[in-house]
């Protein structure tokens, strides 16, 4: 079992939900998904070899859960996020603009979008928690961001 699981839960609670919202896009979800990954660390035996070591393991864990929740058959027949994404309150118009163009994005690019920017991550270590090369992850971020681009240009002329 970890020592200081109450110290791991929220010192990283947020960001393991952030990073599963990214990808199940229903708040519900996320939840499942960040309760399962802690779940796993709790029962788990795993010694970490430092506090990086211990983030990247919860977050490869919870974009597992994520992913797994996705895909299962109630939940690709739900209604979308819209609602809410609504009752959510923005400082300004901008930022929910951004969210829904970043979320709008697909999940591949989404994923290591939030996973650079958000999460500070590079590219090497991304690829470690994804399970994918790091030329993926690099060719995604610079798609992502092209897409993103294309979809908020004149953006800043408002």
């Amino acid at each position: 079992m970890v020592k200081d699981f109450d110290r791991i839960c929220e010192k990283y609670g947020d960001r393991l939900y952030a990073a599963a919202f990214n990808i199940c896009r229903q708040p519900q979800d996320a939840e499942d998904a960040v309760q399962d990954a802690l779940i796993a660390l709790y029962k788990s035996d795993k010694e970490f070899e430092s506090e990086e070591h211990l983030k990247a393991w919860l977050l490869r864990v919870t974009v597992n859960a994520a992913k797994s929740t996705i895909r299962l058959f109630w939940n690709r027949n739900r209604t979308s996020y819209e609602d809410y994404m609504d009752s959510l309150v923005f400082e300004d118009a901008s930022d929910k603009t951004l969210m829904d163009e970043v979320l709008a994005l697909p999940e591949k690019y989404r994923i290591v979008l939030h996973l650079h920017y958000f999460e500070e991550y590079k590219t090497r270590e991304i690829a470690d928690i994804l399970k994918l090369s790091e030329n993926t992850v690099k060719t995604r971020l610079l798609n992502g961001r092209k897409l993103l681009k294309t979809k908020l240009e004149g953006w800043e002329d408002e």
